[in-house]
């Protein structure tokens, strides 16, 4: 199940995770993110222990979403090493998550 992150469990969770981060900007309001959750869901049980997946609602969260400038959701930004390395905005097929991942 893909871990729901705040600004305050951001740091601990994504940018000092030891496996890559699949991080979802998302909305409740958000069509797309509606259709897009079972897929981050999918993901997320596929890439047990080799990777994590973490959800953050841009409403409660506003800082974060304006630190990495999203504009659009559903965005999806992959982290490695506690770095941003690729990003993707939209809804996408899981394969294409998977790939990046």
């Amino acid at each position: 199940m893909a871990l729901q992150v705040t600004e305050a469990t951001f740091e601990a969770e994504v940018l000092k995770s030891d496996v890559p981060v699949l991080v979802d900007f998302w909305a409740t309001w958000c069509g797309p993110c509606q259709s897009m959750s079972s897929v981050v869901e999918e993901v997320s049980e596929e890439t047990k222990g080799k990777a994590k997946v973490c959800k953050v609602n841009v409403d409660d969260n506003p800082a974060l979403a304006q630190q990495y400038g999203i504009m659009s959701i559903p965005n999806f930004i992959f982290f490695k090493n506690g770095e941003p390395v690729d990003q993707v905005i939209g809804a996408v097929p899981k394969d294409e998550l998977l790939k990046r991942l």
